[in-house]
């Protein structure tokens, strides 16, 4: 929940931010006097016209550091995700899977794996959470092998 809740948080600092940038360009191209005659100033409408596309690409670039920022996120502390681990290998594919990158929180909350390549579209990356008691998972592999 806290996860989201971070994630609503920035995209509406993102949005005052952006929304006063906006209300900035409105207020240096007032509109015109005159209905009738909208082209008389085709400068100032061109220059208008390119501020907003200005401010639109950035809106589109915060949009996406924001949503790039989120996705390497913890999602229990909310801390950014450390250590990538690069596995797998395309030339011993059967012997150590297809590669992919690992990223954990240093908290040891939880892992983030995701593919290196997309063959078949874009597919999401995989959030593994970890027990809060981390010695049951360390000596996990252990006890599987003691078993006859």
């Amino acid at each position: 929940m806290r996860y989201w809740a971070w994630f609503v948080a920035k995209l509406a600092v993102a949005a005052v931010g952006l929304g006063g940038l906006v209300r900035l360009v409105v207020g240096l191209f007032p509109s015109d006097k005159d209905p009738r005659a909208p082209l008389n100033d085709g400068m100032r409408y061109l220059l208008c016209n390119f501020a907003l596309l200005l401010c639109f690409l950035l809106f589109a670039g915060v949009l996406y550091l924001i949503v790039w920022d989120q996705r390497y996120r913890c999602r229990v502390c909310l801390r950014r995700l450390r250590m990538p681990i690069s596995t797998g290998s395309w030339g011993r594919i059967l012997q150590f899977g297809r590669p992919r990158t690992e990223y954990i929180c240093t908290y040891g909350h939880g892992t983030l794996s995701e593919d290196d390549l997309q063959i078949s579209g874009l597919s999401g990356a995989e959030w593994t959470p970890h027990s809060d008691d981390i010695w049951t998972e360390l000596c996990a592999p252990g006890r599987e092998s003691d078993r006859p």
